[in-house]
Protein backbone atom coordinates (compact mmCIF):
# COMPACT_ATOMS: atom_id res chain seq x y z
CA UNK A 1 0.00 0.00 0.00
CA UNK A 2 1.32 3.41 -0.92
CA UNK A 3 1.40 6.30 1.53
CA UNK A 4 -0.48 8.42 -0.99
CA UNK A 5 -4.04 7.71 0.00
CA UNK A 6 -5.58 9.14 -3.16
CA UNK A 7 -8.16 6.37 -3.50
CA UNK A 8 -9.41 6.65 0.07
CA UNK A 9 -12.84 8.19 0.72
CA UNK A 10 -13.10 11.94 1.22
CA UNK A 11 -11.42 13.14 4.41
CA UNK A 12 -9.96 9.74 5.33
CA UNK A 13 -6.46 9.85 6.70
CA UNK A 14 -3.94 7.05 6.41
CA UNK A 15 -2.86 5.78 9.80
CA UNK A 16 0.62 7.05 10.63
CA UNK A 17 3.43 4.64 11.19
CA UNK A 18 7.02 5.19 12.25
CA UNK A 19 8.15 5.74 8.64
CA UNK A 20 5.34 7.71 7.07
CA UNK A 21 3.61 10.82 8.28
CA UNK A 22 -0.15 10.84 7.69
CA UNK A 23 -1.37 12.38 4.49
CA UNK A 24 -4.81 13.92 4.16
CA UNK A 25 -5.99 14.38 0.61
CA UNK A 26 -8.79 16.77 -0.17
CA UNK A 27 -10.56 15.94 -3.42
CA UNK A 28 -11.35 18.69 -5.89
CA UNK A 29 -14.95 19.58 -6.65
CA UNK A 30 -16.35 16.87 -8.91
CA UNK A 31 -17.11 19.35 -11.69
CA UNK A 32 -13.43 20.26 -12.04
CA UNK A 33 -11.77 16.85 -11.89
CA UNK A 34 -10.16 15.63 -15.10
CA UNK A 35 -11.47 12.17 -15.98
CA UNK A 36 -9.20 10.94 -18.79
CA UNK A 37 -7.09 8.11 -17.46
CA UNK A 38 -3.39 8.55 -16.86
CA UNK A 39 -1.53 5.95 -18.87
CA UNK A 40 2.01 5.00 -19.77
CA UNK A 41 3.36 7.42 -22.34
CA UNK A 42 3.69 6.11 -25.89
CA UNK A 43 6.05 7.17 -28.70
CA UNK A 44 3.19 9.00 -30.44
CA UNK A 45 3.07 11.35 -27.41
CA UNK A 46 6.51 12.88 -28.06
CA UNK A 47 5.18 15.88 -30.00
CA UNK A 48 2.71 16.54 -27.16
CA UNK A 49 5.55 16.36 -24.63
CA UNK A 50 7.60 18.81 -26.70
CA UNK A 51 4.64 21.22 -26.83
CA UNK A 52 4.42 21.04 -23.02
CA UNK A 53 8.18 21.61 -22.77
CA UNK A 54 7.84 24.81 -24.83
CA UNK A 55 5.17 26.05 -22.40
CA UNK A 56 7.48 25.75 -19.40
CA UNK A 57 10.96 26.48 -20.77
CA UNK A 58 10.94 29.84 -19.00
CA UNK A 59 10.86 27.86 -15.73
CA UNK A 60 13.19 24.97 -16.61
CA UNK A 61 15.49 26.14 -19.38
CA UNK A 62 15.75 25.06 -23.02
CA UNK A 63 14.25 21.65 -23.82
CA UNK A 64 11.93 21.44 -26.84
CA UNK A 65 14.57 22.31 -29.47
CA UNK A 66 17.40 20.37 -27.78
CA UNK A 67 17.98 17.05 -29.60
CA UNK A 68 19.30 15.38 -26.42
CA UNK A 69 16.06 16.22 -24.62
CA UNK A 70 13.97 14.58 -27.36
CA UNK A 71 16.27 11.53 -27.31
CA UNK A 72 16.03 11.27 -23.51
CA UNK A 73 12.26 11.59 -23.72
CA UNK A 74 12.07 8.78 -26.29
CA UNK A 75 14.21 6.62 -24.00
CA UNK A 76 12.10 7.11 -20.85
CA UNK A 77 8.97 6.39 -22.87
CA UNK A 78 10.51 3.19 -24.27
CA UNK A 79 11.64 2.22 -20.76
CA UNK A 80 8.09 2.75 -19.40
CA UNK A 81 9.27 5.49 -17.06
CA UNK A 82 6.83 8.17 -18.27
CA UNK A 83 3.10 8.68 -17.82
CA UNK A 84 0.78 10.95 -19.78
CA UNK A 85 -2.68 12.41 -19.38
CA UNK A 86 -4.16 12.47 -22.90
CA UNK A 87 -6.27 15.35 -24.16
CA UNK A 88 -9.82 14.38 -25.04
CA UNK A 89 -11.53 11.04 -24.88
CA UNK A 90 -9.04 9.04 -26.91
CA UNK A 91 -6.42 7.38 -24.69
CA UNK A 92 -4.13 7.26 -27.75
CA UNK A 93 -4.29 10.98 -28.54
CA UNK A 94 -0.86 12.45 -29.26
CA UNK A 95 -1.84 15.71 -27.61
CA UNK A 96 -1.38 15.47 -23.86
CA UNK A 97 -2.47 17.67 -20.97
CA UNK A 98 0.35 16.63 -18.70
CA UNK A 99 3.11 14.16 -18.09
CA UNK A 100 5.47 12.84 -15.46
CA UNK A 101 8.83 11.09 -15.77
CA UNK A 102 10.28 8.86 -13.06
CA UNK A 103 13.57 7.10 -12.47
CA UNK A 104 13.22 3.70 -10.83
CA UNK A 105 17.01 3.60 -10.51
CA UNK A 106 17.20 6.73 -8.34
CA UNK A 107 13.62 6.35 -7.04
CA UNK A 108 12.83 9.89 -8.05
CA UNK A 109 10.47 12.07 -10.01
CA UNK A 110 12.46 13.62 -12.83
CA UNK A 111 9.88 15.94 -14.38
CA UNK A 112 6.21 16.81 -13.85
CA UNK A 113 4.44 19.12 -16.27
CA UNK A 114 0.80 20.11 -16.74
CA UNK A 115 -0.38 22.40 -19.52
CA UNK A 116 -1.34 25.88 -18.34
CA UNK A 117 -4.79 25.32 -19.88
CA UNK A 118 -5.35 22.22 -17.73
CA UNK A 119 -4.06 23.32 -14.33
CA UNK A 120 -6.47 23.02 -11.43
CA UNK A 121 -8.24 19.97 -12.89
CA UNK A 122 -6.50 17.36 -10.73
CA UNK A 123 -4.19 16.15 -13.50
CA UNK A 124 -1.00 16.79 -11.50
CA UNK A 125 -2.32 14.67 -8.63
CA UNK A 126 -3.32 11.84 -10.98
CA UNK A 127 0.11 11.88 -12.62
CA UNK A 128 1.90 12.00 -9.27
CA UNK A 129 -0.17 9.09 -7.98
CA UNK A 130 0.78 7.01 -11.06
CA UNK A 131 4.44 7.89 -10.54
CA UNK A 132 4.40 7.00 -6.85
CA UNK A 133 2.78 3.66 -7.67
CA UNK A 134 5.70 2.95 -10.05
CA UNK A 135 8.38 3.88 -7.50
CA UNK A 136 9.50 1.99 -4.37
CA UNK A 137 7.62 3.41 -1.36
CA UNK A 138 9.94 1.50 1.01
CA UNK A 139 12.75 3.86 -0.08
CA UNK A 140 12.86 7.66 0.03
CA UNK A 141 11.39 9.26 -3.11
CA UNK A 142 12.98 12.52 -4.23
CA UNK A 143 12.10 15.38 -6.54
CA UNK A 144 13.97 18.58 -7.36
CA UNK A 145 11.41 21.36 -7.55
CA UNK A 146 10.93 25.06 -7.02
CA UNK A 147 12.11 26.73 -3.82
CA UNK A 148 9.42 28.27 -1.56
CA UNK A 149 10.43 31.74 -2.79
CA UNK A 150 9.36 31.02 -6.40
CA UNK A 151 5.72 32.12 -6.92
CA UNK A 152 5.35 30.12 -10.16
CA UNK A 153 6.21 26.94 -8.24
CA UNK A 154 3.79 27.24 -5.34
CA UNK A 155 1.13 24.96 -6.86
CA UNK A 156 3.71 22.25 -7.58
CA UNK A 157 5.09 22.54 -4.06
CA UNK A 158 1.60 22.24 -2.54
CA UNK A 159 0.95 19.14 -4.63
CA UNK A 160 4.18 17.47 -3.49
CA UNK A 161 3.47 18.44 0.13
CA UNK A 162 -0.03 16.98 -0.14
CA UNK A 163 1.59 13.66 -1.06
CA UNK A 164 4.00 13.80 1.91
CA UNK A 165 7.10 15.40 0.38
CA UNK A 166 9.17 17.75 2.58
CA UNK A 167 12.01 20.14 1.80
CA UNK A 168 15.43 18.59 2.44
CA UNK A 169 18.08 20.81 0.90
CA UNK A 170 18.75 23.76 -1.36
CA UNK A 171 19.73 22.62 -4.86
CA UNK A 172 20.71 26.00 -6.31
CA UNK A 173 19.62 27.42 -9.63
CA UNK A 174 18.19 25.34 -12.47
CA UNK A 175 19.14 26.04 -16.13
CA UNK A 176 16.50 28.80 -16.28
CA UNK A 177 18.12 30.53 -13.28
CA UNK A 178 15.30 29.61 -10.87
CA UNK A 179 16.01 28.59 -7.29
CA UNK A 180 15.26 24.93 -6.51
CA UNK A 181 15.14 22.56 -3.56
CA UNK A 182 15.18 18.82 -3.07
CA UNK A 183 11.93 17.51 -1.63
CA UNK A 184 11.80 13.97 -0.24
CA UNK A 185 8.95 11.64 0.65
CA UNK A 186 10.03 9.43 3.53
CA UNK A 187 9.80 5.65 3.14
CA UNK A 188 6.55 3.94 4.05
CA UNK A 189 6.63 0.66 5.87
CA UNK A 190 4.72 -2.05 4.06
CA UNK A 191 1.59 -3.27 5.83
CA UNK A 192 0.67 -6.94 5.78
Amino acid sequence: ESCAAISRPKGVMKKPDKHCRPTILFPLRQSTVHTSPVRLAIPEDIEGWLALAKEVEHLFGPMAEVPEFKDALAKVIADKQAFASPRGSSPLANSILGGIVVSKETNSIEWLVVSASARGLGIGGQLLEAALNRLDSARPIAVQTFAPSVPEGLAARRLYQKFGFEDRENMGLNPAGIDTVLMVKSPCSQVG
